[in-house]
């Protein structure tokens, strides 16, 4: 459910994955304006649907019409992935556990240094996850530093861990020197603004560097061409994408699709 969700690539994903495990399920997206969510999530409940995945703009509207939030959801304080039992909505929250896994075939982040560009949804989704799962400090850039704090002082409420805040200045090129992982959660260089500066550039990165950008149209941004002149390791967005849907379709169903499935999906209806 979401405003647009046309464009949404989990339709195809889940489809194929339910073919290839017959079983007998459809996921289908709908359309459902900002302000109708409530007889929206009532006619869910009311037609035996067995779960849902939300999007923009009713991630946080959706908690008034659930039960139970599970783990990190209830931390984050917004839900992408709903599962209907006969008496009880429960939240759940996969948009940091795709993150955080994509990065975790690369390099584990327990105790490592991660810099995170950006201070929005998705940022605070993957900072809560990356705390959980125990990174030694993270550190929220973002072009206003108060929104950056504000995510950071929420971060410090809920973990001993080592957050911090900053701007998009000369401060960040000095942090990025012993950082072990970037991870771009803003919209810049997202199709069709492919073209856009990314805000950090290969000078101000380094080789042991990992550097993730969730933005996955088009799958070579600006920001990782960038981190590939470093010498960088890189992580495509389509890994979060894939993973956060494979957790929620392992939450709806107790099966773990294969990854592959998914995988062949994504970048076919990608066009690559």
């Amino acid at each position: 459910m979401g405003d647009p969700v046309e464009h949404s690539l989990s339709p195809p994903m889940h489809n194929a994955a339910f073919r290839q495990l017959k079983l007998d399920y459809v996921y289908v997206p709908f359309h459902v304006k900002q302000g109708n969510l409530s007889p929206a999530m009532e006619g869910a409940r009311n037609m035996g649907i067995k779960g849902l995945n939300l999007t923009i703009p009713h991630k946080i509207e959706v908690i008034k019409y659930l039960d139970e939030l599970q783990g990190v959801a209830e931390l984050i304080g917004a839900v992408n992935t709903v599962k209907f039992t006969e008496n009880h909505v429960v939240g759940y929250n996969t948009d940091g556990f795709g993150a955080v896994k994509a990065i975790e075939e690369k390099k584990p982040i327990k105790g490592k240094k991660i810099i995170i560009l950006g201070a929005g949804g998705a940022a605070r989704a993957i900072s809560f996850q990356l705390i959980l799962n125990g990174a030694g400090e993270v550190l929220i850039a973002n072009r206003t530093r108060e929104k950056a704090c504000n995510l950071r002082d929420e971060l410090t409420e809920t973990s001993h861990a080592s957050v911090g805040c900053l701007e998009l200045d000369n401060k960040l090129a000095r942090e990025l020197k012993d950082a072990d992982v970037l991870i771009n959660t803003t919209p810049v260089g997202m199709y069709p603004h492919h073209n856009d500066k990314p805000v950090v550039t290969a000078d101000m990165m380094h080789d042991n560097l990992l550097v993730n950008d969730i933005v996955y149209n088009p799958l070579e941004t600006a920001f990782l061409r960038e981190a590939g002149k470093a010498g960088a390791q890189v992580v495509h967005g389509t890994k979060m994408l894939i993973y956060q849907g494979l957790e929620a379709f392992r939450i709806w169903t107790g099966v773990m699709p294969p990854v592959e499935v998914f995988e062949t999906v994504l970048m076919r209806e990608l066009g690559y």
